[in-house]
């Protein structure tokens, strides 16, 4: 729960910022539209070469895609072997080995490889995810099971991204995440992220290329995964409310929190990618919604500009769309979730813990450099703050759960 009673709507916020709160709310949503409507004259063209619609297997819905889509690879029995084998090589190489220096070579998955590179493929050329299922985390320790994760995912795409870049006060690259309710065991005052509670977690993207999810247990109840194309909200707003998409193409005044002088930075959440000689047409939604509402006891910035009434409209139609075309996918204990950051928004439900049985996720973002997408220059910047300069001897994988330090430069989800 959130502190002291509070809620995103009682975050003020610079002067002029629309009424938005960190959940979206429907019926505020609609009367806004309403108004939009009335008050002013909308634009009904799209920018200069945005296409009227996407087509791709990206561009697909959740009450159907299981009809053209199997989601899921079950692990087989000889799969499992091949990764308690390579596990076992692992091991045997001895110090100075750390999880840092799990890769391809001394991960060996001769079988499996070819498998988990197609896996890749759907992801970047395909639907954009995929669950890897099966994998038997409750035979063994923490350690092994990190080391297992980033053994398999070397194969789905290779480059590990920092996830912070201080750990215990001290400087460090943190590859890992772990995705659990600490409320009860911290400050609700330090929580400002939603993976650190059992909190409704509304529509956004990470950063990075591939967000990969690792289940070592599920929650007594709730909490489901959902995905939605984020090329079939585009398909929609184009048809639908081509001004959004000339919003969602503008600059946005995002929260930097005060880790920069400025104190935020201008980009658009919506980038389009022209056809060229090696690479398809391609659309780009990024945003985290709490940048532009705030978020428990982190409001929105008081000395930055407030985001316009467009923009909390567009704000708002992004997360009901998605909505309307996610899919919802249970998370099981061994389970892997792969999912393209660039084509994908995702979401939360709420979920509740017991003693025995408490929802545990493990992140990494990760990056394919044969299969990768060109980043756009608006996110270069981050990108380059999570892949670059990452070295094995000084990358941390913690093995509990932390909360990541305020000082971090990297975003929050």
């Amino acid at each position: 729960m959130a502190p002291a009673g509070k809620t995103s709507s009682d975050l003020l916020g610079p002067p002029g910022q629309p009424d938005i709160a960190y959940v979206p709310d429907l019926e505020n949503y609609q009367a806004r539209s309403r108004r939009r409507h009335y008050d002013e004259q909308l634009d009904k063209t799209l920018p200069p070469g945005f296409p009227n619609r996407v087509s791709s297997k990206l561009a697909w819905k959740g009450a159907t895609v299981h009809e053209e889509y199997n989601w899921a690879y079950h692990l087989t029995l000889a799969d499992v072997e091949e990764v308690e084998a390579a596990l076992a090589h692992f091991r045997s190489l001895g110090q100075p080995s750390a999880i840092g220096d799990v890769s391809q070579v001394t991960f060996p998955l001769p079988t499996l490889h070819t498998v988990l590179r197609g896996i890749s493929n759907d992801i970047h050329n395909g639907h954009g995810f995929k669950v890897v299922r099966g994998l038997p985390v409750q035979f063994h320790s923490r350690e092994e099971n990190i080391i297992i994760f980033a053994g398999i995912s070397a194969r789905i795409a290779p480059i590990r991204g920092r996830q912070d870049n201080i750990y215990r006060g001290e400087p460090a690259d943190v590859m890992i995440l772990h995705i659990k309710d600490l409320t009860n065991t911290k400050d609700a005052h330090t929580i400002r992220a939603p993976a650190f509670t059992s909190e409704k977690q509304v529509f956004h993207t990470d950063s990075g290329d591939v967000v990969s999810l690792f289940a070592l247990e599920a929650a007594t109840k709730g909490g489901q995964s959902k995905l939605a194309s984020s090329w079939s909200i585009y398909n929609e707003l184009a048809a639908t409310r081509p001004d959004m998409i000339r919003t969602l193409a503008e600059p946005w005044p995002v929260d930097d929190f005060r880790k920069t002088d400025k104190g935020y930075h201008l980009r658009p959440l919506l980038f389009h990618q022209p056809r060229a000689d090696t690479s398809p047409q391609r659309i780009i939604i990024q945003f985290a919604r709490r940048v532009f509402t705030g978020y428990w006891t982190r409001p929105r910035s008081a000395d930055i500009p407030p985001i316009t009434e467009a923009q909390a409209e567009a704000l708002d139609a992004l997360h009901f769309l998605a909505e309307r075309y996610a899919l919802s996918l249970d998370f099981q204990p061994g389970d892997i979730q792969y999912v393209n950051n660039l084509s994908i928004v995702h979401a939360r439900d709420e979920y509740t813990d017991s003693p025995d049985k408490q929802r545990h996720l493990i992140r990494m973002w990760l990056r394919d450099p044969d299969l990768a997408w060109p980043t756009p220059e608006a996110l270069i910047k981050g990108w380059t703050r999570i892949y670059d300069n990452i070295r094995p001897d000084k990358s941390v994988f913690p093995l509990e759960p932390f909360m990541r330090e305020p000082s971090s430069g990297t975003v929050q989800h």
